[in-house]
């Protein structure tokens, strides 16, 4: 007999972020009227947040198989490729942009202790961690308190819990002033073979729970990720969680060597909406069902209702479904690692997910229906194009007066946040514990990470350029998958496998659904030609803030995590020029094109552009050309241009060594200013040395290549372009590494 509560209504599920008719379908599927447990359970499982049902449909479009992928887009906690050796990575990437848009530090590092749990409870190590963040105007004291906040809680988690930040990307636009995104991904390695599934199979198996007391923190989280920022969110500030990396650290030891024991059936973090997430999806995985005892969840606060138990997510915590008879080997290691360790039910066959409070059952729900695909609701929203694109349409190039000193617009784009260098931040990370970090002391394009015990390298990266996608979804979507991969293949990896982190505002408003529907089309194409399969990921809607009257959506920011693989870590490339004398090309031709580029956006003040020139037949080109002059050992580095174009990428290939260059790169008819500062895709920058330039040539012309210029040399470190003197490279790099520092400073 269920509890008595008080009798829900129509109203109480729309208080709970439940639809009228969401309401009435689960009461045909209860037969009855749920009791506030049973609508609680029902409104963190339909969430947004966990059930996807806005997105899934055209998810499900999406490239979703490969030959080394070993399981399916969204059948785990992560992907898992295999790399070769019997190795297989686990990856995945995932927002948390609410949390740390209220409450920063907690929910940046919460953030990041979630997504290395799902990595480690699949029975893969974490040996890597990304980052990928979007901030508003820094000169506002509360973007810069944002920021504090992010970073702090981000290193302070990713250190403690002993694993390398390797890599990310961090951009700032006024968009983002309100609802910011934190999005974290993880990368670790397993044999293939050892890995953990999220199942409950074997009814009779019992139930445990381990790792940290659950409190009230966390409650409704799921459903306040699903829900619009406004100016009484810090009403919210219960739903984020608390993180303790010390105590993760012991789960991870803890977890690890309890799946050699063999004792463990399944397992799954609790995360988003904490027990009943993981009771529900385990249990429909597998077709059974759970009894559950509430009162023997160790609880941190006394009196937790059922609802608290159940919806609280509380940080460091797994739900573990054990062999029948073998207990007592999980209790002696959790208990060896000073963790707490309780059987708390037992898995059943009814299908149904039967929980207990105090002798009383609170809650009988079927578990298919809370989870996508066994009877979630899914939607498909209207969907328009946005009216800014009309001014985006009516944009012309040619009414963009240049200006008459090209160094003087250098100067004002390299003082530019987004173009300046983040050094503030990521030296508040450890990148070198574990050793096998090998892009700390050079410069990449791509985050190289040894495999130990092999000659292999891991190639991460998260790219996307927002301001393109926001001007044309689909191209610029796509050139985010294209990035990532040039950035892989400048790195000396080959690219494999994505995960995504789909940000955007509310499915519900037609422009924004446009938007969404165009970036997938567009990711899913050029993942197809890259045969880059994507291996499941992260649906973040609800990002913008609602001030007063005013809705401000933040531009579709479809977050790109790559995953490359290099055979022999010794055939990596670096982006830095190496020595004086060296001759610098291009490869990739430059187009008369300023569109979306930085300097126009935040130099000229020019908001409304297209997205820049891009053809995915030019970017193989240029993957297959870099391939081949990496392979042959002709080139000396090699540097994608992005933002900031040309100039920019000349400028960071340059100062890691305090080299300098002398290059003459106009003609062809292209404005001085398209040249340097435009971002016309599918270009890298190269240097050779004297010696290799005409093998380098030959493997370039032999290969068809479309275009590639010699542009000058590398010099000792004066800079100078045309016949103009850049000055020293010192003077460059000074500002580069401090602009942010300063900024923050105040």
């Amino acid at each position: 007999m269920v509890i008595t509560e008080p009798q829900t209504t129509h109203q109480t599920a729309k208080s709970l972020g439940l639809l009228p008719e969401e309401f009435d379908k689960i009461c045909q599927i209860l037969g009855r009227i749920p009791n506030f447990t049973e609508l609680s359970i029902f409104s963190v499982m339909w969430s947004e947040h966990c059930s996807y049902k806005n997105s899934i449909t055209y998810l499900k479009k999406l490239p979703r198989s490969g030959e080394r992928l070993l399981v399916g887009a969204g059948e785990e906690n992560a992907g898992l490729v295999d790399i070769g050796d019997g190795l297989a990575c686990a990856f995945k990437i995932e927002s948390h942009n609410h949390p740390s848009a209220l409450e920063p530090f907690q929910g940046a590092a919460t953030g990041v202790g979630g997504i290395h749990r799902d990595i480690f409870t699949m029975g893969a190590r974490p040996i890597a961690a990304l980052n990928s963040l979007r901030f508003g105007n820094l000169d506002t004291a509360h973007a810069r308190r944002l920021v504090r906040g992010v970073v702090a809680g981000i290193g302070h988690y990713g250190n403690c819990f002993g694993v390398p930040t390797v890599g990310g990307e961090t951009y700032f636009n006024d968009c983002y002033n309100q609802n910011i995104l934190v999005n974290a991904m993880s990368a670790g390695i397993v044999k293939v073979g050892e890995t953990v599934s999220a199942v409950a199979d074997g009814p009779g198996n019992p139930v445990l729970i381990v790792g940290s007391a659950t409190g009230k923190d966390g409650i409704h989280g799921a459903t306040f990720a699903s829900s619009d920022l406004n100016e009484d969110s810090i009403k919210d500030l219960p739903a984020v969680q608390v993180g303790d990396p010390f105590q993760e650290k012991l789960l991870l030891e803890a977890t690890l060597e309890a799946i050699k024991t063999g004792a463990i059936v399944g397992m799954q973090d609790m995360g988003a909406a904490g027990i009943t997430c993981s009771t529900s999806e385990m249990s429909a995985k597998s077709g059974t069902g759970m009894r559950i005892d509430l009162s023997k969840v160790p609880a941190r606060q006394p009196n937790m209702k059922p609802f608290e138990l159940l919806l609280s997510e509380s940080q460091e915590r797994m739900l573990i479904v054990c062999k029948k008879g073998e207990q007592a080997k999980l209790f002696a290691i959790f208990d060896k690692w000073d963790l707490e360790c309780a059987e708390i039910g037992v898995v059943t066959d009814t299908g149904r997910l039967e929980f207990f409070h105090l002798g009383e059952k609170v809650a009988d729900v079927p578990a298919e229906p809370l989870v996508l695909g066994g009877g979630a609701p899914v939607y498909q929203r209207e969907f328009t194009p946005p009216a800014y694109l009309k001014q985006i349409e009516a944009f012309r190039q040619g009414k963009i007066r240049q200006m008459p000193n090209v160094l003087a617009e250098a100067k004002k784009l390299w003082q530019t946040p987004n173009i300046a260098s983040k050094k503030w931040i990521y030296e508040q990370y450890d990148s070198m514990v574990r050793t096998g970090t090998m892009t700390s002391c050079e410069p990449s394009d791509a985050a190289l990470v040894r495999v130990h015990g092999t000659k292999k390298a891991l190639a991460l990266t998260v790219d996307c350029n927002a301001a393109y996608v926001h001007a044309d979804p689909k191209k610029g979507a796509m050139i985010a998958v294209a990035e990532a991969a040039r950035n892989i293949v400048c790195s000396g990896g080959e690219p494999v496998a994505i995960t995504n982190c789909l940000n955007f505002g509310n499915p519900y408003n037609p422009e924004v659904y446009w938007q969404f529907v165009q970036a997938l089309e567009g990711m899913g194409e050029a993942c197809r030609i890259l045969k880059t399969p994507v291996t499941g990921g992260n649906v973040s809607f609800y990002n913008h803030s609602v001030l007063k009257d005013k809705t401000e959506p933040v531009f579709p920011t479809p977050t790109i995590g790559m995953l490359g693989l290099l055979e022999d870590y010794e055939a990596k490339m670096t982006a830095d020029f190496k020595k004086e004398g060296d001759f610098i090309y291009i490869i990739g031709e430059t187009k008369n094109d300023l569109s979306g580029s930085e300097y126009l956006r935040t130099v000229r003040g020019v908001q409304y552009s297209p997205a820049p020139h891009f053809l995915m037949e030019e970017e193989l080109i240029t993957h297959d050309m870099i391939r081949r002059v990496i392979k042959q050992k002709t080139i000396q580095s090699a540097h994608d241009i992005s933002e900031g174009g040309l100039f920019v990428a000349l400028m960071e290939s340059a100062m890691y060594r305090n080299l300098g260059f002398q290059v003459m790169p106009y003609g062809n008819g292209i404005r001085e200013d398209a040249c340097l500062f435009g971002e016309s895709q599918s270009r890298v920058i190269v240097s050779v040395s004297p010696s290799k330039v005409e093998a380098f040539e030959t493997a370039l012309k032999s290969g068809k290549c479309h275009f590639f210029r010699r542009l000058g040399q590398v010099t000792s470190g004066k800079c100078s372009i045309g016949y103009e003197d850049y000055g020293h490279i010192a003077d460059w790099k000074k500002t580069y590494d401090n602009l942010l520092a300063e900024k923050m400073s105040n």
